[in-house]
């Protein structure tokens, strides 16, 4: 069964210009035009567009997923091929959380800082921003 492009896009959850962007990215093969003009994607291609955005959804980038989906048809890859990029995201996003817990900190001491009265040449939140590093 081939599917249509507005098919194609309703039954991933997804808009006809996010089917284009992925082609665009190289990651949803874009299939050949009929005579008729309309493109006929493969039914598969549901599938592969809900990988991307559960992909997505987890903070991979379309870099990533585009080396996941090579995985997927690489000859030789294991499980523990796709665990370790698992695990790589897995890393990143702690570091990320990490980073955000401390930008949290310092803009709680900040905010704390500020009573939101008096001179604004007195802010303490805009002179902490200009003094130098």
């Amino acid at each position: 069964m081939e599917l249509m492009t507005g098919e194609l896009a309703k039954r991933a959850g997804v808009n006809v210009e996010t089917l284009r962007f992925y082609e665009r990215k190289g990651l949803l093969p874009a299939p050949p035009r009929r005579v008729s003009g309309y493109r006929r994607y493969p039914a598969d291609s549901v599938r592969r567009i809900r990988f991307i955005k559960r992909a997505q959804e987890l903070g991979f980038t379309l870099a990533e997923i585009s080396e996941l989906l090579c995985l997927r048809v690489r000859a030789g890859t294991t499980p523990a091929d796709v665990r370790g990029r698992a695990e790589r995201k897995l890393a990143d996003v702690r570091r990320k959380i990490k980073d955000l817990k401390a930008i949290e900190r310092a803009l709680r001491e900040l905010t704390a800082s500020c009573s939101g009265r008096g001179p604004l040449d007195d802010c303490p939140i805009l002179n902490h921003l200009e003094e130098e590093i």
